[in-house]
């Protein structure tokens, strides 16, 4: 079920996603994401699945609140204290880690994650692991298996050579890509992921996502003012490219 608010969002292909990360459980750093994400007009915050930040962030802001994990009993204890929706991902925390997720392996988390929480609004992650025609393949089955909503990755696969704009834009190619043909390959919103700026939003929009995910551009400054500052350049070249887009259309 998808969410009124969210669903406008993607209609509108204007949808910002600030991302706190799936294994910070830190209230601290938690506390300042979501605040920045309200105060400089993002969509809506993920957290990590657990029910204390989610009330955590319910007392901080009135935007939704999606909940990533990979597994379906904790994305329910968190929808229980409150989350909107759920994102089965955020994957780039485990890769350190050296785990791997198999396309097997997030099909049949996104089948349980429908049978415990049937009516939820989902959001089904990728994995960049998979190589980019298994990665439309996955798409597919997952839109079928019941997700609202399919996130791309990739940022942390890219290895840019260049700084500057150059580097941006490889550093998004990856995400870029999967975004471009997973969005023709399905018929529910792609969400556009993973090592992205505000150089590479518009590219992201223009490739067919209907919104964007942002996370460590954001989550790693350790200033209150620049993180707001961060999300309201977001928000801007969000709000750009969809301009662009709807005038071409």
């Amino acid at each position: 079920m998808l969410n009124p608010r969210l669903l406008s969002s993607l209609h509108q292909r204007s949808l910002l996603k600030v991302i706190s990360g799936l294994q910070n459980f830190d209230r601290d750093r938690v506390a300042a994401v979501v605040q920045a994400a309200d105060r400089g007009g993002a969509t809506l915050v993920d957290i990590a699945a657990d029910p204390e930040l989610v009330k955590l962030a319910r007392s901080l802001t009135p935007l939704p609140i999606c909940v990533s994990a990979v597994d379906p009993q904790r994305l329910r204890q968190a929808v229980a204290a409150g989350a909107d929706l759920v994102e089965i991902g955020n994957y780039d925390s485990f890769y350190s880690q050296g785990r791997i997720f198999s396309a097997p392996e997030v099909l049949e988390l996104t089948q349980q994650t429908r049978d415990v929480l049937p009516d939820i609004m989902l959001s089904v992650t990728v994995p960049h692991t998979l190589p980019l025609d298994g990665q439309v393949e996955l798409a597919e089955q997952l839109a079928i298996a019941g997700a609202d909503v399919i996130q791309t990755e990739g940022g942390t696969s890219s290895a840019p050579r260049h700084s500057g704009t150059w580097g941006l834009i490889e550093k998004a190619a990856p995400t870029l890509a999967a975004a471009y043909e997973i969005s023709r390959a399905v018929e529910i919103p792609v969400l556009c992921a993973s090592g992205l700026s505000t150089v590479t939003i518009p590219l992201a929009i223009a490739a067919g996502a209907s919104g964007v995910g942002v996370g460590s551009a954001i989550n790693q400054l350790n200033s209150s003012v620049a993180m707001v500052a961060a999300v309201r350049a977001l928000v801007e070249s969000l709000q750009g490219s969809g301009q662009r887009v709807s005038s071409k259309g």
